[in-house]
């Protein structure tokens, strides 16, 4: 595929080691990660598996900040 973040059929094939494409979301979604149905077989992103395991991206905004500084 040409986004990087994205998993086709093919790799989640891989990934999981079922063949079969209702196998292979059936997997995914007991383990809550988001899949789509597509033509070539369902697929997911990175983000919707780190997602399924409690991982959020860090926004860009998102600094922390020291209370002395603030005040």
């Amino acid at each position: 595929m040409a986004n990087s973040s994205v998993l086709s059929c093919e790799e989640l094939r891989t990934i999981t080691g079922y063949q079969r494409a209702a196998d292979i979301e059936r997997c995914l979604v007991e383990q809550g990660v988001t899949v789509f149905r597509g033509r070539l077989g369902p697929w997911t992103t990175l983000d919707l598996i780190n997602k399924a395991g409690g991982l959020t991206p860090q926004a860009q905004n998102d600094n922390v900040y020291d209370p002395d500084t603030i005040l």
